[in-house]
């Protein structure tokens, strides 16, 4: 089945309720000819830390949202839970979700785990926009992965009225990066699909001489590596990254927001 509107493969998304920066950045993000349909992980959870769980818990009921549509890979741009669930229940999960649902089912964690392999990163450092404990527990399942976190810098925003991480605007991620070393560094990852992070990949594409990139940057190379739109080595992130047509997009929303 050819859509008019994403030819080259439609991709579900399962997004956090509350995320008001996935759909414009993957709207930017994504190659020429892939669109998404998106669906949202609702809890009632009062802590941040219950919610990410209870999204974990439903994930196989949330996939019904996109009912009949063709979708062709399934990704969760929640890598909170990921922090919280580990890497070994995490792996079973969606391995499960995939044979359950005949289609790749993947996350913006594993997505980035992928990433960085890709890259042959080892050290890495993080741009967090998380309070003190998420922080702590993302640095504790990058290095199940078998990272050595080297540098983290904190992303502070000056608004917590609605969310301390989706009023974040494109400054905080910016000055963040900024405080991490250049020196010493495989690669920095920028952490969380709700930080706004366009501005900080444009600003710097490198620190030093570490590629810079989001999970959710991450999440659109490997959901397009499955729909074979790019290719799955890391020198596609890095084209994807230096070169992709993406950068023009954000130039002239950029514009246009200014």
């Amino acid at each position: 089945m050819t859509l008019a509107y994403a030819p080259r493969g439609l991709v579900g998304l399962l997004t956090p309720q509350g995320n008001t920066t996935v759909e414009p950045e993957c709207a930017v993000l994504w190659p020429q000819g892939v669109g998404h349909l998106n669906a949202r992980l609702v809890s009632q959870e009062a802590t941040i830390e219950a919610r990410l769980r209870h999204y974990y818990t439903k994930l196989n009921d949330d996939m019904a949202q996109f009912g009949s549509a063709p979708v062709q890979v399934v990704a969760s741009t929640c890598t909170g839970a990921s922090y919280l669930l580990g890497a070994q229940a995490e792996d079973e999960l969606f391995a499960q979700l995939s044979a359950r649902w005949q289609r790749p089912v993947t996350n913006s964690a594993l997505a980035s785990v992928a990433a960085l392999r890709a890259l042959g990163a080892q050290r890495i450092g993080l741009v967090s926009p998380y309070p003190a404990g998420l922080t702590q527990a993302s640095q504790g399942y990058w290095a199940s992965r078998g990272f050595e976190v080297a540098a983290v810098a904190v992303a502070d925003g000056e608004d917590d009225g609605f969310h301390p991480i989706y009023s974040l605007g494109h400054a905080p991620a910016v000055r963040a990066l900024q405080r991490l070393p250049q020196q010493g560094l495989d690669a920095v990852l920028l952490l969380g699909t709700g930080m706004p992070t366009l501005a900080a990949m444009v600003a710097h594409g490198r620190w030093g001489q570490a590629p810079v990139f989001s999970c959710l940057m991450a999440t659109v190379w490997h959901v397009a590596a499955q729909l074979k739109v790019l290719g799955g080595q890391g020198a596609d992130l890095l084209a994807l990254l230096e070169h992709g047509p993406w950068r023009a997009r954000w130039a002239g929303m950029a514009q246009e927001l200014a």
